[in-house]
Protein backbone atom coordinates (compact mmCIF):
# COMPACT_ATOMS: atom_id res chain seq x y z
CA UNK A 1 0.00 0.00 0.00
CA UNK A 2 1.34 3.41 -0.96
CA UNK A 3 0.05 6.56 0.64
CA UNK A 4 0.93 10.24 0.51
CA UNK A 5 2.79 11.05 3.72
CA UNK A 6 3.43 14.75 3.25
CA UNK A 7 2.59 17.60 0.91
CA UNK A 8 4.87 20.62 0.84
CA UNK A 9 3.58 24.03 -0.18
CA UNK A 10 6.75 25.47 -1.69
CA UNK A 11 5.36 28.94 -2.58
CA UNK A 12 7.29 28.76 -5.86
CA UNK A 13 5.82 31.26 -8.30
CA UNK A 14 6.10 29.00 -11.33
CA UNK A 15 6.42 25.34 -12.32
CA UNK A 16 8.57 23.11 -10.08
CA UNK A 17 11.05 21.07 -12.14
CA UNK A 18 12.77 18.97 -9.49
CA UNK A 19 12.49 17.98 -5.83
CA UNK A 20 15.20 16.01 -4.03
CA UNK A 21 15.47 14.71 -0.48
CA UNK A 22 18.87 14.86 1.18
CA UNK A 23 20.75 11.74 2.33
CA UNK A 24 18.95 11.60 5.68
CA UNK A 25 15.49 12.38 4.31
CA UNK A 26 15.09 15.40 6.58
CA UNK A 27 15.54 18.15 4.00
CA UNK A 28 13.90 18.77 0.66
CA UNK A 29 15.41 20.92 -2.10
CA UNK A 30 13.15 22.22 -4.89
CA UNK A 31 13.79 24.30 -8.00
CA UNK A 32 11.53 26.17 -10.35
CA UNK A 33 11.04 28.32 -13.44
CA UNK A 34 10.83 31.23 -10.97
CA UNK A 35 14.68 30.99 -10.98
CA UNK A 36 14.91 30.05 -7.32
CA UNK A 37 16.13 27.03 -5.36
CA UNK A 38 14.44 26.40 -2.01
CA UNK A 39 15.43 24.16 0.88
CA UNK A 40 12.88 22.95 3.42
CA UNK A 41 13.25 21.16 6.71
CA UNK A 42 10.65 18.36 6.45
CA UNK A 43 11.35 16.50 9.70
CA UNK A 44 8.33 14.92 11.42
CA UNK A 45 5.95 15.89 8.64
CA UNK A 46 6.69 19.59 9.05
CA UNK A 47 7.86 22.05 6.44
CA UNK A 48 10.10 24.95 7.38
CA UNK A 49 11.73 27.03 4.65
CA UNK A 50 15.42 27.21 5.62
CA UNK A 51 16.84 28.80 2.45
CA UNK A 52 15.65 30.60 -0.67
CA UNK A 53 18.67 30.61 -3.00
CA UNK A 54 18.80 33.22 -5.76
CA UNK A 55 21.63 33.22 -8.27
CA UNK A 56 20.24 31.78 -11.48
CA UNK A 57 18.93 34.00 -14.28
CA UNK A 58 16.62 31.43 -15.88
CA UNK A 59 14.49 28.39 -15.05
CA UNK A 60 16.32 25.97 -12.72
CA UNK A 61 15.93 22.42 -14.03
CA UNK A 62 17.55 20.17 -11.46
CA UNK A 63 19.12 20.02 -7.99
CA UNK A 64 21.44 17.39 -6.50
CA UNK A 65 22.67 16.84 -2.93
CA UNK A 66 26.29 15.84 -2.36
CA UNK A 67 27.07 13.13 0.21
CA UNK A 68 26.91 14.58 3.76
CA UNK A 69 30.50 13.53 4.54
CA UNK A 70 31.44 16.68 2.55
CA UNK A 71 29.04 18.91 4.47
CA UNK A 72 25.69 20.30 3.33
CA UNK A 73 26.30 20.89 -0.39
CA UNK A 74 23.71 21.27 -3.15
CA UNK A 75 24.24 21.71 -6.90
CA UNK A 76 21.72 23.37 -9.22
CA UNK A 77 21.65 23.81 -13.00
CA UNK A 78 19.70 26.18 -15.18
CA UNK A 79 18.63 27.40 -18.60
CA UNK A 80 21.03 30.32 -17.91
CA UNK A 81 23.96 27.96 -18.81
CA UNK A 82 25.23 27.99 -15.23
CA UNK A 83 25.82 25.35 -12.59
CA UNK A 84 25.91 26.71 -9.04
CA UNK A 85 27.28 24.72 -6.11
CA UNK A 86 25.85 25.94 -2.80
CA UNK A 87 27.20 25.18 0.67
CA UNK A 88 25.80 25.69 4.13
CA UNK A 89 28.21 27.15 6.70
CA UNK A 90 26.95 27.91 10.22
CA UNK A 91 23.32 27.79 9.12
CA UNK A 92 23.78 30.09 6.10
CA UNK A 93 23.74 28.95 2.48
CA UNK A 94 26.14 30.63 0.04
CA UNK A 95 27.63 30.01 -3.39
CA UNK A 96 30.66 27.75 -3.12
CA UNK A 97 31.40 27.67 -6.86
CA UNK A 98 29.81 28.78 -10.11
CA UNK A 99 30.59 26.87 -13.31
CA UNK A 100 29.96 28.73 -16.57
CA UNK A 101 31.66 26.44 -19.09
CA UNK A 102 28.59 25.50 -21.15
CA UNK A 103 27.23 27.36 -24.19
CA UNK A 104 23.59 26.44 -23.67
CA UNK A 105 21.09 25.30 -21.04
CA UNK A 106 22.49 22.90 -18.42
CA UNK A 107 19.76 20.28 -18.00
CA UNK A 108 21.09 17.79 -15.48
CA UNK A 109 23.52 17.57 -12.56
CA UNK A 110 24.48 14.45 -10.60
CA UNK A 111 27.12 13.92 -7.89
CA UNK A 112 29.35 10.87 -8.22
CA UNK A 113 29.66 8.23 -5.47
CA UNK A 114 31.34 9.66 -2.36
CA UNK A 115 34.31 7.26 -2.78
CA UNK A 116 35.53 9.51 -5.62
CA UNK A 117 35.43 12.79 -3.68
CA UNK A 118 33.29 15.72 -4.80
CA UNK A 119 32.74 15.11 -8.51
CA UNK A 120 29.74 16.49 -10.40
CA UNK A 121 28.55 15.45 -13.86
CA UNK A 122 26.68 18.16 -15.82
CA UNK A 123 24.77 17.55 -19.07
CA UNK A 124 23.95 20.42 -21.41
CA UNK A 125 21.93 21.29 -24.51
CA UNK A 126 25.24 22.23 -26.16
CA UNK A 127 25.82 18.45 -26.47
CA UNK A 128 28.67 18.36 -23.96
CA UNK A 129 29.01 16.75 -20.53
CA UNK A 130 31.30 18.37 -17.96
CA UNK A 131 32.93 16.65 -14.99
CA UNK A 132 33.58 19.20 -12.25
CA UNK A 133 35.87 17.93 -9.46
CA UNK A 134 36.83 19.65 -6.21
CA UNK A 135 40.57 19.24 -5.87
CA UNK A 136 40.60 20.70 -2.36
CA UNK A 137 40.98 24.21 -1.00
CA UNK A 138 38.10 25.55 -3.15
CA UNK A 139 39.89 24.64 -6.38
CA UNK A 140 37.82 22.93 -9.08
CA UNK A 141 39.11 20.91 -12.02
CA UNK A 142 37.07 20.61 -15.21
CA UNK A 143 37.03 17.81 -17.77
CA UNK A 144 34.66 18.10 -20.70
CA UNK A 145 33.28 15.45 -23.05
CA UNK A 146 32.48 17.52 -26.13
CA UNK A 147 29.77 16.28 -28.46
CA UNK A 148 28.62 13.56 -26.05
CA UNK A 149 25.14 13.79 -27.61
CA UNK A 150 24.41 15.63 -30.85
CA UNK A 151 21.70 18.30 -30.35
CA UNK A 152 21.96 18.01 -26.57
CA UNK A 153 22.26 16.00 -23.36
CA UNK A 154 19.17 15.81 -21.13
CA UNK A 155 20.24 13.61 -18.23
CA UNK A 156 23.23 12.12 -16.39
CA UNK A 157 23.35 9.47 -13.65
CA UNK A 158 26.35 7.81 -11.95
CA UNK A 159 26.94 4.09 -11.61
CA UNK A 160 27.65 2.66 -8.16
CA UNK A 161 31.39 2.88 -7.47
CA UNK A 162 31.89 -0.83 -6.91
CA UNK A 163 32.16 -3.15 -9.91
CA UNK A 164 29.11 -5.47 -9.99
CA UNK A 165 29.69 -8.70 -8.14
CA UNK A 166 33.01 -7.63 -6.62
CA UNK A 167 31.47 -7.40 -3.14
CA UNK A 168 30.63 -11.09 -3.19
CA UNK A 169 33.70 -12.27 -5.14
CA UNK A 170 36.21 -10.33 -3.07
CA UNK A 171 38.53 -12.14 -0.63
CA UNK A 172 37.97 -10.73 2.85
CA UNK A 173 40.12 -7.77 3.79
CA UNK A 174 40.75 -6.80 0.17
CA UNK A 175 39.32 -3.59 -1.22
CA UNK A 176 36.65 -4.03 -3.89
CA UNK A 177 37.30 -2.79 -7.43
CA UNK A 178 36.27 0.82 -7.96
CA UNK A 179 35.40 2.18 -11.36
CA UNK A 180 34.13 5.61 -12.49
CA UNK A 181 31.16 5.21 -14.83
CA UNK A 182 28.00 7.14 -15.60
CA UNK A 183 25.10 7.00 -18.03
CA UNK A 184 23.66 9.85 -20.11
CA UNK A 185 20.56 10.36 -22.25
CA UNK A 186 20.18 12.78 -25.13
CA UNK A 187 18.26 14.36 -27.98
CA UNK A 188 19.88 11.85 -30.36
CA UNK A 189 17.50 9.21 -28.85
CA UNK A 190 20.54 7.43 -27.38
CA UNK A 191 21.51 6.19 -23.94
CA UNK A 192 25.31 6.25 -23.58
CA UNK A 193 27.65 4.80 -20.98
CA UNK A 194 30.93 6.54 -20.14
CA UNK A 195 33.98 5.19 -18.35
CA UNK A 196 37.15 6.84 -17.06
CA UNK A 197 40.35 5.16 -18.23
CA UNK A 198 43.76 6.61 -17.36
CA UNK A 199 42.21 9.93 -16.41
CA UNK A 200 40.31 10.27 -19.71
CA UNK A 201 36.58 9.82 -20.25
CA UNK A 202 35.63 7.44 -23.05
CA UNK A 203 32.33 6.29 -24.51
CA UNK A 204 31.89 2.72 -23.29
CA UNK A 205 28.51 1.72 -24.73
CA UNK A 206 25.74 3.11 -26.90
CA UNK A 207 22.27 1.74 -26.09
CA UNK A 208 19.59 2.11 -28.75
CA UNK A 209 15.87 1.46 -28.20
CA UNK A 210 14.11 4.83 -27.92
CA UNK A 211 12.55 6.52 -30.94
CA UNK A 212 12.55 10.06 -29.54
CA UNK A 213 14.52 12.23 -27.10
CA UNK A 214 15.70 10.43 -23.97
CA UNK A 215 14.44 12.59 -21.09
CA UNK A 216 15.96 10.84 -18.08
CA UNK A 217 18.27 8.00 -17.11
CA UNK A 218 18.83 6.40 -13.73
CA UNK A 219 21.54 3.89 -12.81
CA UNK A 220 20.16 1.69 -10.03
CA UNK A 221 21.98 1.59 -6.68
CA UNK A 222 23.88 -1.64 -6.14
CA UNK A 223 23.52 -3.99 -3.21
CA UNK A 224 26.54 -5.97 -4.37
CA UNK A 225 24.73 -8.23 -6.83
CA UNK A 226 26.50 -9.15 -10.07
CA UNK A 227 23.97 -7.28 -12.26
CA UNK A 228 24.01 -3.65 -13.42
CA UNK A 229 20.62 -2.02 -14.03
CA UNK A 230 19.70 1.27 -15.75
CA UNK A 231 16.27 2.80 -16.35
CA UNK A 232 15.64 5.21 -19.23
CA UNK A 233 12.54 7.16 -20.24
CA UNK A 234 11.70 9.17 -23.30
CA UNK A 235 9.54 11.58 -25.22
CA UNK A 236 8.33 8.41 -27.00
CA UNK A 237 6.36 7.42 -23.86
CA UNK A 238 8.44 4.34 -23.21
CA UNK A 239 10.46 3.28 -20.17
CA UNK A 240 13.18 0.67 -20.67
CA UNK A 241 15.06 -1.33 -18.05
CA UNK A 242 18.58 -2.16 -19.24
CA UNK A 243 20.48 -4.97 -17.54
CA UNK A 244 24.01 -6.31 -17.84
CA UNK A 245 25.14 -9.57 -16.20
CA UNK A 246 28.45 -9.64 -18.02
CA UNK A 247 31.37 -8.61 -15.72
CA UNK A 248 33.11 -6.79 -18.60
CA UNK A 249 30.00 -4.63 -19.02
CA UNK A 250 29.69 -5.15 -22.76
CA UNK A 251 26.34 -6.87 -23.19
CA UNK A 252 23.22 -4.91 -22.23
CA UNK A 253 19.68 -6.18 -22.67
CA UNK A 254 16.63 -3.89 -22.93
CA UNK A 255 13.26 -4.79 -21.48
CA UNK A 256 10.22 -2.53 -22.03
CA UNK A 257 8.78 -1.63 -18.63
CA UNK A 258 5.71 0.12 -20.04
CA UNK A 259 4.50 2.27 -22.91
CA UNK A 260 2.74 5.36 -21.55
CA UNK A 261 0.39 7.57 -23.56
CA UNK A 262 2.43 10.69 -22.95
CA UNK A 263 6.02 11.87 -22.56
CA UNK A 264 7.83 10.35 -19.55
CA UNK A 265 9.91 13.01 -17.81
CA UNK A 266 11.66 11.26 -14.91
CA UNK A 267 12.74 7.91 -13.50
CA UNK A 268 13.99 7.52 -9.93
CA UNK A 269 15.21 4.40 -8.06
CA UNK A 270 14.53 3.57 -4.43
CA UNK A 271 17.58 3.40 -2.15
CA UNK A 272 17.62 -0.38 -2.42
CA UNK A 273 17.40 -0.26 -6.21
CA UNK A 274 14.38 -2.58 -6.46
CA UNK A 275 11.56 -0.06 -6.93
CA UNK A 276 11.37 2.49 -9.73
CA UNK A 277 9.28 5.68 -9.63
CA UNK A 278 8.17 7.02 -13.00
CA UNK A 279 6.60 10.43 -13.60
CA UNK A 280 5.15 11.67 -16.85
CA UNK A 281 3.04 14.08 -18.83
CA UNK A 282 -0.12 12.39 -17.54
CA UNK A 283 0.56 14.07 -14.15
CA UNK A 284 0.96 10.74 -12.40
CA UNK A 285 3.72 9.02 -10.47
CA UNK A 286 3.73 5.24 -10.77
CA UNK A 287 5.86 2.81 -8.76
CA UNK A 288 7.18 -0.39 -10.35
CA UNK A 289 8.76 -3.50 -8.88
CA UNK A 290 10.35 -6.53 -10.47
CA UNK A 291 8.67 -9.81 -9.57
CA UNK A 292 10.49 -13.10 -8.98
CA UNK A 293 9.95 -14.15 -12.60
CA UNK A 294 11.65 -11.00 -13.91
CA UNK A 295 8.47 -9.19 -14.94
CA UNK A 296 7.95 -5.57 -13.91
CA UNK A 297 4.59 -4.78 -12.33
CA UNK A 298 3.00 -1.50 -11.24
CA UNK A 299 2.59 -1.62 -7.47
CA UNK A 300 0.90 1.77 -7.16
CA UNK A 301 -0.13 4.80 -8.97
CA UNK A 302 -0.21 8.17 -7.28
CA UNK A 303 -1.96 11.18 -8.79
CA UNK A 304 0.43 14.09 -8.52
CA UNK A 305 -2.37 16.57 -8.04
CA UNK A 306 -3.59 14.74 -4.93
CA UNK A 307 -0.22 14.81 -3.21
CA UNK A 308 3.20 15.45 -4.55
CA UNK A 309 5.42 12.96 -2.75
CA UNK A 310 5.05 9.21 -2.93
CA UNK A 311 7.07 7.10 -0.55
CA UNK A 312 7.55 3.47 0.36
CA UNK A 313 8.78 1.74 3.45
CA UNK A 314 11.57 -0.43 2.07
CA UNK A 315 13.61 2.39 0.58
CA UNK A 316 11.96 5.75 0.03
CA UNK A 317 11.52 6.96 -3.52
CA UNK A 318 10.67 10.62 -3.80
CA UNK A 319 9.42 12.23 -6.95
CA UNK A 320 7.59 15.51 -7.43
Amino acid sequence: MVSVINTVDTSHEDMIHDAQMDYYGTRLATCSSDRSVKIFDVKNGGQILVADLRGHEGPVWQVAWAHPMYGNILASCSYDRKVIIWKEENGTWDKMYEYTGHDSSVNSVCWGPYDFGLILACGSSDGAISLVTCSGDQQWDIKKISNAHTIGCNAVSWAPSVVPGSLIDQPSGQKPNYIKRFVSGGCDNLVKLWKEEDGQWKEDQKLEAHSDWVRDVGWAPSIGLPTSTIASCSQDGRVFIWTCDDPSGNTWTAKLLHKFNDVVWHVSWSVTGNILAVSGGDNKVTLWKESADGQWACISDVNKGQGAVSSIADGATNEQ
